[in-house]
Order: structure tokens, then sequence, then C-alpha cells
């Protein structure tokens, strides 16, 4: 009879869906077990992603399912999320205290990529992950601005260096150890091995994902970049123009050729909606990166309104998603940390690092 029960309750879940996977929860392998003790049932969901945003709402879907099965009178259900290490390009080796690195890439400039990183770094903290952020643009860099840091990190041994902190997030930026008004005239080489320093002597702590803002662009140093430093996926940033398009397709098909899986397109500027009438507008065209994203058969994680919110928030020192958690536009961040960090948790898991599992209930 419990068997019974058991498998019914196992086929009115069958179709609930994984919106961030699209695909049903039970073939995800989250579905981890259901316990059935007369006519109580107990369910236990394990993500491979953080998620608590959408735990509550999981967690509620599948009791209201299960108590509509004959027999059932009692459900209760623990949703919980963990981060793994995934696969690295190549035969590189990732970093000790890094389980994932997510590059975010764009082909130009001007696309919101920086801020659209720092958002992600704090959408994924806010579901639940210990994340950094590593500012790679030497030319420009922007991350120590939008994290309100300011001030030299420390090096307790003259050889490594302590991160700052910035709403939570470990951060490191050549910006923090050079004026924010000194110019960076190096060349490629210089950059690459500067940035490989940065990475490698920082004293990172625990990261379930390190997001590196990677320069704009798709010459030599993005590619050495691409190259030598251990990724497990990358986001690209564009908006919906077309000439942006073109760009972001450059970057999109160098991280192919270095075996970086893309886990998914981010267009930002989508439409501006006028606040004063309502009115919408594609400022700078219409369906760019869903174009792009179904051309290559990777996801549209994301499309980003051009909002003077979220720009006055970054150049604050308070992105979006730290300065108005409750807002809109954070949902919208924290759905495409979601929605990535659900792609990578596809991806093959690197064996080579060992660090505990950071477990978050929700029952």
């Amino acid at each position: 009879m419990a068997m019974s029960l058991e498998n019914t309750v196992r086929a009115a879940l069958a179709d609930l869906q994984d919106p961030h996977l699209e695909r049903p929860l039970a073939d995800t392998g989250a579905l981890r077990g259901i316990g059935v003790d007369g006519e109580a049932v107990a369910i236990e969901v394990r993500l491979d992603y953080p998620a608590a945003g959408w735990h509550e709402v999981l967690a509620g879907e599948i009791r209201r399912r299960a108590l509509a099965v004959p027999g059932v009178a009692r459900v209760t259900v623990a949703v919980s999320s963990r981060m793994l290490s995934h696969k690295v390009q190549g035969e590189l080796t990732p970093l000790p205290q890094v389980k994932n690195i997510i590059a975010v890439a764009s082909g130009k400039g001007g696309v919101g990529k920086s801020t659209t990183a720092v958002n992600l770094a704090l959408a994924l903290q806010a579901e639940g992950a210990r994340v950094g952020v590593l500012d790679a643009d030497i030319y420009g860099p922007s991350i120590p601005r939008m994290l309100g840091l300011e001030g030299r990190p420390d090096s307790p041994d003259g050889k490594s260096i302590t991160p700052k902190i910035g709403h939570g997030l470990q951060a490191m930026s050549i910006g923090l150890l050079v004026g924010e008004d000194t110019p960076m005239i190096w060349r490629g080489p210089m950059v690459t091995q500067a940035l490989q320093q940065l990475l490698g002597d920082t004293r990172w702590e625990g990261l379930d994902y390190l997001v590196i803002d990677l320069p704009p662009g798709t010459g030599d140093i993005q590619l050495t970049l691409a190259q030598r430093i251990p990724v497990s996926g990358a986001v690209i940033v564009t908006t919906p123009q077309e000439i942006a398009t073109l760009d972001a397709r450059k970057a999109l098909q160098m991280f192919n050729k270095v075996q970086v899986p893309v886990l998914g397109i981010v267009e930002n500027m989508a439409v501006h909606v006028c606040p004063n009438c309502g009115h919408a507008e594609h400022v700078f065209g219409a369906g760019g990166g869903e174009r792009m994203a179904a051309q290559y058969g990777v996801p549209l994680l994301a499309s980003l309104p051009l909002d003077i919110h979220i720009r006055e928030q970054a150049d604050s020192g308070a992105p979006t998603v730290a300065a108005e958690p409750g807002s809109s536009l954070a949902a919208a961040y924290r759905l495409m940390a979601r929605r990535a960090a659900a792609r990578l948790s596809l991806q093959a898991r690197n064996k080579a690092i060992g660090l505990p599992n950071i477990v978050l209930s929700n029952s």
C-alpha cells in the first residue's frame, strides 16, 4: 500500500517543471526521496544550484500536488540547494578555494557588462551561494566604485592579498592597488600576467562562484585569459542592437574555441519605459539577444530594461540587488542568476576539488 501511494505521489509530480532548467524536476535528479507513513508523506528535494528565492514556491507547489492525491492527509517538503564544482577547460586546474569561475564577457564596451557582472554576483549570493567578484578590466576597473570599496587591500604575508568585502562579496580589482584615475599603460602580456597574479594571489575563501568581469572585446588579452583562467562557464552580455550582437557573437565563438560552455546570453537595455507616461520604447532595437540565443542554442538568461536606477545605484556603490532587494529589477537579476547557475549544474563535475557542500534548507 505504501509503495502504491508513493508511486501515485511520484506520478503527481512527474510533470512539475524546473523553470530554470526547462525540464521536469523528476528528470533532473532533484527529487531525492518520497517517504510514506500512513496518510503522511515526506518529500525531499535537493537542487544542484542556489535557488533560495524559489525554494518556498517550489515546496508549496509540491505540497499542493501531493495533497491532491487520494489517501494523502499530511505533507512535509524539504527543499535544499548544494553547489558542486564543475569541470574547467583543457588541462587547467581549479583554484583550491573556488568551486566555479563564471566569466562575464561582451564583444564590445558600453553594453552594461560590469553592472551585469556585479548584480549577477550579488544575485547568486542572495540565492544562497558564497560569491566573489574579480575585476579583470585592467584598463577601466569599475568594480571598486560599484561596490563602494576604497583603500588598498591587506597582505598578511607580503605575497598574498586579502580580498575586500563589498555587500558581502569577496572582491579584488587592480583599481584597489592603483589610484582610480591612474592610467594602466600596459601591453597585453603584462595585463594577462597581472590578472593571473590577482586571481592566484588573492586569498579567496570557500567560494561557490567567482564572477570575473572580463575586459570588453575579443582580442589577444581576452583570448589569453579565456585560455589560462580555469573557467567553468561564461555569460555573454549584449544589447538588442544589431552591431552589439555581431560583436557578442564573436565573444560566444571565442569561448566555444577554448571549450568553455556558454551558460547563456543577457540582453541588456532591452526596453525603456518612460517613468512619466509609461510609454515603452525599444531604444536599441528589439529581439537581438533572443535571436542570437536561438541561433546558437543557448538560453536567453534575462532581458533587462534600460533603467536609470540601475546606472545610478551602480555609480553610488550599491548595485540594484543590494540597493533594492525587493524590487522587480532585483527579482529579474535573481532569476538570471538562478538560470545561469542551473545551466552550469548540468556540466560535468570536477572531482579534483573537495570543498564541503553548503546546504540551505527550507522545510
